[in-house]
């Protein structure tokens, strides 16, 4: 496999016994197994759908030696709602498998969707369930996901009597997790599915065109009208697990916000913080906006690291791209020396570098000493707000980490 052709630099300091010494963390990004195809990458490094569109994927290497991808992924086509409706209303989760883990995942079926389809239209995760992020902790999975009903239209003269049924339900999404030993039983459906979310936000604080608004004067918490984007990593200092999430506010604008929920169980229940974590203060003040952290812990650096969406570039001091934080205790964060991650683009096997218009909801495996190996984030060639093709894809990138002592 060819490297080389972008890296990622992250700037480490490591106190020895009697001396500093500097490491450089060089973690170069592979070229994929893929070619364009009118508005769309196909090939072994990507997983797409001619009938549906295929979003974020979590991959987790399991105990056959596999590697297994939840996905979200949903119907399109002329007669349903463009991708910016479609995935509010209709998402569900998707279940493919590979030998690899950079390559060839195949779907092999549906394994949750709205319990609105089965009947159930008043459980909290009726209407549609999305970003699922697995992990393995002590012998058994769990999968965590986001869900929502819609909690029908609002009294006439209400705060959300004109909100349509979309923004309804995006107001209303919360984070659930089930558990399961093993993935046969996942895809024979042989787990409990949740009755209750697992984190849903204490505040829901906004001037205007809100469901439910918390009481006049209200001060918003980080987890403010919705819980999404869940990454859950095990604090290996007391051995608590940490739960982070995205929230929004409204000071005057919209802003995406992140906190953090602790738990002495993978399964909960899980406390929020009233911290906000990922703020990076920009030199004018502002706070840069970012979404999608996936968060997790370097054995050998003995610190956390979260990759996220940088959505304008402020924090890269570049164009938009995928940026890194890091933090010894999982709360509170800051910049590395070097912050860019990865472009918005992927290198093909025959030497193309292809820019994306997305490269989002970042999901990471890793050796055992917490060096990224394989990157899988939701793509798409072409802005995806109207899009009613499925032209939208998850690509898998193999890292290479490189280390040198300086």
């Amino acid at each position: 496999m060819r490297f080389g052709l972008f890296s990622i630099f992250l700037l480490i300091t490591l106190l020895s016994c009697n001396s500093k010494k500097t490491i450089e963390l060089n973690v170069i990004a592979g070229p994929i197994d893929a070619k364009v195809n009118g508005s769309i990458l196909e090939g072994a490094s990507v997983l797409n759908d001619s009938s549906r569109f295929v979003w974020g994927g979590s991959v987790v290497k399991g105990d056959d030696n596999k590697y297994h991808m939840l996905y979200s992924t949903w119907e399109c086509g002329d007669s349903l709602p463009a991708f910016g409706q479609s995935w509010v209303l209709h998402s569900k989760i998707a279940y493919a498998v590979s030998d690899y883990p950079d390559r060839d995942f195949k779907f092999q079926k549906m394994v949750l969707e709205g319990k609105a389809l089965t009947g159930d239209s008043l459980a909290w995760d009726a209407q549609m369930v999305h970003n699922p992020h697995i992990k393995k902790f002590n012998n058994t999975y769990y999968l965590y996901f986001i869900g929502s009903r819609d909690p029908g239209i609002q009294a006439e003269g209400s705060p959300g009597y004109n909100l349509s049924k979309r923004d309804r339900v995006q107001q209303n999404q919360k984070i659930g997790v089930i558990a399961f030993d093993d993935f046969n039983q996942l895809i024979t459906g042989n787990f409990k599915r949740p009755e209750a979310p697992l984190l849903s936000p204490r505040t829901r604080v906004k001037p205007n065109n809100i469901v439910n608004p918390s009481p006049e004067g209200t001060i918003t918490k980080p987890d403010n009208i919705i819980v999404v984007n869940p990454s859950v990593v095990q604090r290996p200092s007391d051995g608590k697990y940490l739960l982070y999430f995205k929230g929004n506010i409204y000071i005057p604008n919209w802003r995406g916000v992140h906190g953090v929920a602790i738990s002495d169980s993978p399964t909960g229940p899980f406390v929020p913080l009233d911290n906000y974590v990922f703020d990076i203060k920009m030199d004018d003040g502002s706070i840069a906006s970012a979404e999608d952290p996936y968060v997790w812990y370097h054995n050998l650096h003995q610190k956390f690291y979260a990759v996220f969406k940088d959505f304008t570039g402020r924090i890269t001091d570049d164009e938009p791209a995928l940026a890194i934080l890091e933090s010894v205790d999982g709360i509170v964060w800051s910049k590395p020396e070097k912050p860019l991650f990865m472009k918005k683009e992927v290198v093909l096997k025959l030497g193309d570098t292809i820019k994306v218009k997305n490269l989002e909801r970042p999901q990471l495996l890793f050796d055992n000493d917490g060096f990224p190996t394989t990157l899988y984030c939701a793509s798409a060639l072409v802005n995806v707000g109207n899009l009613k093709d499925g032209s939208t894809f998850n690509v898998q990138i193999p890292l290479k980490p490189q280390q040198n002592k300086k």
